[in-house]
């Protein structure tokens, strides 16, 4: 299938498609038994950084769940690691940073980045990809957004209620904001690098910005977010990702993104209309929905979609990513009822 017919990509374009095309977020993850597989035998960061597994675990989901869309195996973090903040994943901890930006000083003295030497692994892993997919259905890239990287950066792993990122932002602005552009210099190089690879469309997160008041997001993020997706190339689709961010969707809209990504906490037909119908929008079944019986599954799927009205430019995907104990058997369930009920 040539690229340009792709349901995903005409979906991102608003064109017309013979079906809604779903893919997962996590989609290549702990639920797999044959991601766990290969995961026995080697560490989190070593599976990122080894291009050969790293393709294969970005390449099963599409064999054993028949999305319509790969997504990169990579992580989020990986552009912290060149900054020398010291990244390491811990069994159960989640992501720790043993050198945290905690003072204006610190930013000052952070390196600049060439993506192409420290981050190759990731771009060599895009290719093999590419190569494994072999036209069946596109590649996603992706990367954190610059506030939840800053937020990693400044909290030093996981936070409950980013106390320290919220601080440093109200108390050193212009700290900030030189953070928050340097962060934007890498996060463009390293997502334009991906689409020179071999992406054929990029998915920025911003996991955590949905802890901010709106007036914050306004001063400290919309600004940075519009010049991160001023910079990307234009040749692919970008979609703009966050959670928690129901009460300014208008902003986040306003921040960039061919396709807005919403969260199951805002219904999306009223998430659609105050996004604007120029825009695509993606999602966005709770991830906790598949846990649940089939059936349901198969209901709240169908609901999805009626909000969704069979406008041109809906890709479905979860709020979230998909859970560690959710039942394959469920998963592909979505997967066919989607393309099932969304037949044009």
């Amino acid at each position: 299938m040539p690229a340009a017919e792709a349901p995903f990509l005409l979906a991102c374009r608003r064109e017309p498609v013979p079906h809604t095309p779903v893919w997962l977020m996590r989609q290549a993850g702990r639920f797999l038994p044959e991601y766990r597989a290969i995961r026995s035998r080697m560490s989190f960061l070593e599976l990122c950084r080894n291009p050969d597994a790293a393709a294969e675990v970005t390449l099963q989901p599409v064999d054993i769940l028949g999305v319509d869309a790969a997504i990169l195996f990579a992580d989020i973090l990986l552009v912290l690691e060149p900054l020398g903040l010291g990244l390491s994943f811990s069994p159960g901890d989640g992501p720790s940073l043993a050198h945290p930006v905690r003072s204006p000083e610190q930013v000052k003295s952070l390196p600049r980045v060439d993506v192409a030497d420290s981050l190759a692994y990731v771009f060599e892993t895009v290719r093999r990809v590419r190569s494994g997919l072999a036209g069946r259905v596109p590649l996603i890239g992706f990367a954190g957004a610059p506030f939840t990287l800053a937020s990693y950066a400044i909290e030093g792993g996981s936070s409950r209620n980013h106390e320290r990122t919220k601080r440093f932002l109200l108390e050193h602005p212009a700290a900030w904001s030189d953070l928050m552009s340097r962060l934007v210099d890498v996060t463009a190089d390293y997502l334009n690098a991906q689409v020179a690879a071999g992406a054929q469309a990029v998915q920025v997160f911003d996991s955590w910005v949905g802890h901010l008041a709106p007036a914050d997001y306004s001063e400290a993020v919309l600004p940075h977010m519009r010049d991160l997706f001023a910079r990307l190339d234009r040749s692919v689709p970008a979609i703009h990702f966050s959670t928690g961010t129901g009460g300014y969707l208008e902003l986040v809209r306003d921040a960039g993104g061919d396709v807005v990504g919403v969260d199951w906490r805002v219904p999306l037909d009223d998430a659609w209309r105050r996004i604007g119908y120029d825009r695509a929008i993606q999602g966005n079944l709770d991830p906790v929905t598949l846990l649940g019986p089939r059936e349901k599954v198969v209901e709240r799927a169908r609901q999805v979609l009626a909000a969704a009205g069979g406008r041109r430019g809906h890709v479905f995907n979860l709020g979230h990513g998909v859970l560690p104990e959710t039942p394959v058997d469920n998963v592909r369930a979505l997967v066919d009822a989607v393309h099932e009920w969304s037949v044009r």
